[in-house]
């Protein structure tokens, strides 16, 4: 029985809409952080936590050596990139089912938020890629009062409604 690899509907039916629909939302909105499914033979999911202080990104990596994995961060862009690998090479043998994907991967991710890349931290642990970026501090906003010197107040005159509606 020859492998056959699983795959889904939009894959086996659809795959010129989706590219067509992908590229026109690329077209209309251009880059909006969303990665395409398009070419890609795994995506791993990903989870972005905001809170006061952190951007904290968690992402499933299971079965990946951490030193197959690459993070950057440029600006308030992520990108986590990495390969997990067959472990078991099985090519004289018949499958019954194979649905683990395998192979490189890449996933950008525009965060919520401006961040401090050269703070970043990153642990891999049970399987799970954990970054916590920490934000950049903005400046805060000040009110600058006028003062103003030989003014005298301007001339307000009170009208009632039928004095408006009389003129």
């Amino acid at each position: 029985m020859p492998l056959t690899p699983w795959r889904s509907m939009w894959d086996t039916r659809f795959p010129s809409l989706r590219e067509e629909m992908d590229r026109v939302f690329e077209d209309f909105f251009g880059n909006t952080g969303f990665t395409s499914f398009a070419g890609k033979n795994w995506l791993p999911p990903v989870d972005i936590i905001d809170n006061d202080r952190n951007i904290m990104v968690m992402m499933d990596l299971p079965a990946v050596n951490p030193e197959d994995i690459a993070v950057t961060v440029m600006e308030d862009t992520l990108t986590i990139e990495g390969e997990r690998k067959q472990r078991l090479e099985l090519r004289d043998r018949d499958y019954y089912r194979s649905e683990r994907m395998h192979g490189f991967f890449s996933r950008t991710v525009s965060l919520p938020g401006s961040v401090l890349g050269d703070k970043a931290s990153a642990s891999y642990k049970d399987g799970v890629l954990t970054i916590v970026l920490p934000k950049s501090v903005k400046e805060t906003v000040k009110e600058i009062k006028i003062s103003i010197e030989n003014a005298k107040p301007a001339k307000i005159t009170a009208r009632t409604a039928k004095q408006r509606r009389r003129s």
